[in-house]
Parts: structure tokens; C-alpha cells; sequence
């Protein structure tokens, strides 16, 4: 007779272990302990074999009977209930096993093996550590939104209102890869696109009048700090260029036959090789360097050894040092001085100075069609430029 939960209930341990039959193969083992188990017995390629269900009673005579009915539905399908009970505890220990420190090392080296920049990769190591101080050794599948936003809420508390938006992106991105990879199932952060801060858009200080300009190109010729330094700020304001892609170069992007620097997109913000016609004031201030740095790797190399480029903040520290405060100018401050002047003046097609720039056409149609890169024109608005800037530092 099929049991019912008073007959389990008054099952009494007896000298041996036994059992006691449901139906269809399914039964409850009585040890000698006086624990009860539910098993099921069945066959598959002509062997008689085991499933053990679980403990009685925190699996009910309703829960085994549900256990055996869909183990006689795999048996169905051809499938061993054995096996795929064992596959299943395997996927659920190796998902466990997922934490998201593990799963955050994976993406870094995936960005690292992409080519990242090293600065991209030092912001991405710099935000994991940030969560992983918090919820690094917990499962991907237990990390949720507010356990998040947690985290996020104490980069806000500092007023790092961007850093806390970065961080919320890079944790974003460690959970779509593990999508990907089929870690996990969903992306928690997009639930928190709207909870954190906005930040306020500063723009970079620049000067942009012609004869405060003028004056700033006066400053940097009596520059009395590093030759370096000074050669790098007048390349600065010559050629437009990121501050970082100027301290980054190197000598095998120069090109003196062609006059012109050819910068690798691995470089560059945007991740496009870009070429940067060189006038011949530039061309001059790079013959000037090369007789003292063209021995090394990089244009600009660092007091301290030359196997490294000069420091992010040399630049910014020698404009404080002629007396330009941060909020006047500073070393990202010439693309802002070029791209206004440049417009101003009506000369030059804006996309022109767009490329010269290194901008990438935000409108997607319209940059499908905007294919040239207008070096005939860049070439010439660079020797412009250059000329303009003697004329400004003329007086």
C-alpha cells in the first residue's frame, strides 16, 4: 500500500536498516539511527541502480514523489537521474565557485589581451578593487542591486560623484561578460542607472583669447625649468594634442622624411590610428629633443629613467609654476585654445579641425558618408596654426 506521512511517522528503528515500499520503485530506508531516507529504484541499460532523494522529513512524502516522477522522466528521455543529479551539483558548485573577484581578473586579462591602454587597465584594476573591498568573494548570483549601490553610495559620500558613476559602469561590465561566459544571468547595475548623482561637466580651463595666448607662448619661451618640459609645452600648443599622446611618444611614430606623427590607436582615446601633419616649428622643436632624448624609447622620458614616459602631472606643475592657476589654464586646455581659434578664425572646415583633434563624428549616418580624413586641409591649417601662434607670441 502507497505510504502516508502517519505511517512515516510511526516507522520505528529496529537491530537492521529497512525499507518500506511507496510505489513505482519509489521508498523510505529506515536506519538504524532511527533517520529515515527516501530513495528510488530503478533501471537503465538493463542495470538496477540508486537514487537517493533526501531526508525525511525535510523532504516530504508529496517533495519524494515529485523526485521520482521527474527521475522517471529523464529515465524517459534516455537520461541516468543519477547523472544528471551530479552534472546539476557540478553547475551549481562552479557558478558558486564564481565570485566576482574571480570573474573581474578574468575580464581585466581580457581587456589586457584586447590592447588596452595601460591607463584603461589601471582604472579598471583601480575600480575592482573598490567592490571587491566589498562583495569580492561573494557569488555572482548573490550580489544584487542594493548590495551595489551600497558600495557605490560610499564613493558618493567622498563627492567622487564621477568615480562613483565609473565604478557602477566597470562593475556593469564585469557582469555582462560573465553573461557572456554564462556566469550569471543578468546585469544587476542596470537597475541603478538613475540612483547615483550626476556630476556637474567642468570644463578644462583654457584661454582662448589671442593675446592671453600670446602671452602664455611668451611664459613657456622663458620657461626656466627641464628643456623637456618646455619643448613638450610648445608641442602642446602646436600640434593639439592629448597631453597623454604627447608624453607617450615615441620616436618610432615620428617621421621626419614624411613630417608627420603617426600615433597608434592603442594610444588614443578613441582607439583609431591617427597621423598629425607636423609643421616645421614643430619639426625644428623635435630636432631640438631628438639631439637630447634620441637615444631612448620616448620623446619625453621620465628624470628618473628612461624606459618610462615624463609624469602625468609635469605639464600642469610647470603651468602653476609660470603663475597660471588650474582654473585658468591648464595642459589639456591647448586642444580647447586650437579648437575655438581654429573656428573662429572661418578659414577651416570644422571637420577639419574635428580630425585635427582626433574627434569621432558622434552621428552615426553622418560619419558612415564623412569617410575623408581632409589632410590636405589638416596639412595646411597645422602650418596656420603654427604661424598664428609666432604671431601671437609676436605681440
Amino acid at each position: 500500500m502507497p505510504l502516508s506521512d502517519i505511517k512515516i511517522r510511526n516507522l520505528k528503528p529496529k537491530e537492521k536498516p529497512y525499507k518500506v515500499s511507496d510505489f513505482e520503485g519509489l521508498y523510505i530506508l529506515i536506519k538504524v539511527s532511527g533517520s529515515k531516507s527516501w530513495r528510488f529504484k530503478y533501471r537503465i541499460d538493463g542495470k538496477e541502480k540508486l537514487l537517493v532523494i533526501g531526508d525525511y522529513p525535510a523532504i516530504s512524502l508529496s517533495q519524494a514523489r515529485q523526485a521520482r516522477d521527474a527521475a522517471k522522466a529523464k529515465l524517459a528521455e534516455g537520461i541516468d537521474p543519477n547523472e544528471a543529479k551530479q552534472e546539476s551539483r557540478r553547475v551549481r558548485l562552479e557558478v558558486k565557485g564564481q565570485i566576482f573577484e574571480k570573474v573581474g581578473a578574468a575580464f581585466l586579462e581580457k581587456q589586457r589581451k584586447e590592447g588596452k591602454s595601460k591607463a584603461t587597465l589601471d582604472k579598471t584594476e583601480y575600480h575592482l578593487k573598490l567592490a571587491n573591498s566589498d562583495f569580492g568573494r561573494k557569488p555572482l548570483t548573490e550580489i544584487t542591486a542594493p548590495m551595489i549601490l551600497k558600495t557605490l553610495r560610499k564613493v558618493e559620500a567622498k563627492g567622487n560623484y564621477e568615480t562613483a558613476h565609473r565604478l557602477r559602469a566597470r562593475i556593469g561590465s564585469v557582469f555582462r561578460y560573465a553573461v557572456a561566459c554564462g556566469i550569471a544571468e543578468t546585469d544587476p547595475t542596470y537597475a541603478l542607472r538613475d540612483a547615483l548623482i550626476r556630476p556637474k561637466r567642468v570644463h578644462r580651463a583654457a584661454i582662448t583669447d589671442p593675446v592671453a595666448l600670446g602671452g602664455l607662448l611668451d611664459a613657456i619661451d622663458a620657461f626656466d625649468g627641464q628643456a623637456n618640459t618646455r619643448i613638450a609645452l610648445k608641442l602642446l600648443a602646436l600640434l593639439a594634442q592629448r597631453p597623454g599622446e604627447i608624453r607617450h611618444a615615441k620616436w618610432s611614430e615620428i617621421d621626419f622624411a614624411n613630417k608627420v606623427w603617426a600615433i597608434p590607436a592603442e594610444k588614443m582615446k578613441m582607439r583609431r590610428d591617427h597621423v598629425v601633419p607636423l609643421p616645421e616649428q614643430a619639426l625644428v622643436l623635435l630636432d631640438e629633443l631628438r639631439r637630447m632624448n634620441g637615444n631612448g624609447e620616448f620623446l619625453f622620458p621620465s628624470l628618473r629613467t628612461w624606459k618610462r614616459p615624463m609624469s602625468e602631472n609635469t605639464l600642469n606643475a610647470a603651468l602653476r609654476r609660470m603663475g597660471y592657476s588650474s582654473d585658468e589654464m591648464t595642459a589639456h586646455g591647448f586642444r580647447a585654445s586650437f579648437s575655438t581659434l581654429a573656428n573662429e578664425s572661418g578659414l577651416w572646415h570644422p571637420d577639419a579641425i574635428e580630425r585635427a583633434l582626433a574627434h569621432v563624428e558622434k552621428n552615426e549616418v553622418r560619419r558612415a558618408y564623412a569617410r575623408g580624413d581632409h589632410w590636405d586641409e589638416r596639412v595646411k591649417l597645422s602650418d596656420w596654426w603654427a604661424g598664428y601662434l609666432d604671431e601671437l607670441r609676436a605681440g
